[in-house]
C-alpha cells in the first residue's frame, strides 16, 4: 500500500505565496524517482505545473516559471512553493510521484488526493 499525504492548500490573496507538501509513504522499503505536480481548475483539464526528478532537475509550465519552485528532501516528501498567485491559478493542485521499491527494476506513478487553492478575483 502506498499513501500520498498531500498538504498545504488553502486561501491566499492575489499576490500572496503559499507552499504545498507531498510524502509518501508505504509498508515496503521505496526510492522516489520523481515528483510532479498538477492543477485542474474549475471545469478544466487537469494540466501539468511542475516536475523535479531525483538527478534534482527540474522543470515549469511557461506561467509560472520564475514564480513557483518545486522541490524535494530526504524524507520522500516533495514540495511546491508558489509566489505572486493569481487568481485563474485557484484549482486543485495534485502531486504525483513516481516510487521504485526495493527490488523492482523501474518505478511507479502515484497520486495524491489532492489540495484545493483559492486566489479570489
Amino acid at each position: 500500500q502506498v499513501h500520498l499525504v498531500e498538504s498545504g492548500g488553502g486561501l491566499v490573496q492575489p499576490g500572496g505565496s503559499l507552499r504545498l507538501s507531498c510524502t509518501a509513504s508505504s509498508g515496503s522499503l521505496f526510492s522516489m524517482n520523481s515528483w510532479a505536480w498538477y492543477r485542474q481548475a474549475p471545469g478544466k483539464e487537469r494540466e501539468w505545473v511542475a516536475r523535479i526528478t531525483g538527478g534534482g532537475g527540474t522543470d515549469y509550465a511557461g506561467q509560472v516559471k520564475d514564480r513557483f519552485t518545486v522541490s524535494s528532501d530526504d524524507s520522500n516528501t516533495g514540495y511546491l512553493q508558489m509566489g505572486g498567485l493569481k487568481p485563474e491559478e485557484t484549482g486543485v493542485d495534485y502531486c504525483k510521484g513516481n516510487l521504485r521499491f526495493v527490488g523492482e527494476v523501474s518505478g511507479k506513478d502515484y497520486w495524491g488526493k489532492g489540495t484545493l487553492v483559492t486566489v479570489p478575483t
